[in-house]
């Protein structure tokens, strides 16, 4: 249950610390671009089945990927300020999904 809430609050309530700590105009558009980053979970329709609780989502769904991680950390290199909420945004979800993977025991 912990691990859950945990995974979802990094999820949903981080975002809105880091659009705080990064964009202090903006802070509430960046949050919810960042929230908005999620849909880089629509990847996990292409795994059969579609949610396994024991599989770690790093490395195995498309989006998830190291690849990506270099696209999304070359997003940070676009010089505006909601492509880089964009970027953290990605790369925050990679770093939550990582720590489920950890706290799921999962990663090996």
């Amino acid at each position: 249950m912990l691990r859950h809430i945990i995974h979802y609050s990094f999820h949903f309530l981080v975002p809105f610390l880091l659009a705080k700590l990064f964009w202090r105009k903006e802070w509430r558009k960046a949050a919810l671009i960042m929230v908005a980053t999620m849909i880089i979970d629509l990847d996990h329709l292409l795994a059969d089945p579609i949610f396994d609780p024991n599989r770690c989502s790093i490395g195995f769904h498309p989006l998830h990927t190291v690849w990506a991680g270099i696209f999304y950390c070359g997003l940070l290199l676009v010089p505006s300020w909601k492509w880089r909420a964009v970027s953290v945004g990605c790369l925050w979800h990679l770093c939550t999904d990582f720590i489920d993977c950890l706290l799921g025991g999962s990663w090996s």
